[in-house]
């Protein structure tokens, strides 16, 4: 790990790109169950584990869809 890398506050599988994910997210402001779509479509390509993170995606859209169904 190089000494600019901060694992905390901007780990590299979120900052791969121009735009940070968590900079996207807030922008759009896209609240809990989207934003964690947003997360985890974002880095799954980049933390090693595509299948689990798109699966978790699944969950928080699928939160999301059943709250808007519930209304």
């Amino acid at each position: 790990m190089s000494e600019k890398t901060d694992i905390v506050n901007h780990p590299p599988h979120y900052t791969f790109g121009t735009i940070e994910v968590l900079a996207a997210i807030e922008d759009w402001g896209l609240g809990f169950h989207l934003g964690n779509v947003v997360k985890y479509v974002a880095r799954s390509r980049h933390k090693g584990k595509e299948l689990e993170d798109l699966k978790k995606a699944r969950f928080y859209l699928d939160r999301m869809i059943q709250a808007l169904e519930n209304k």
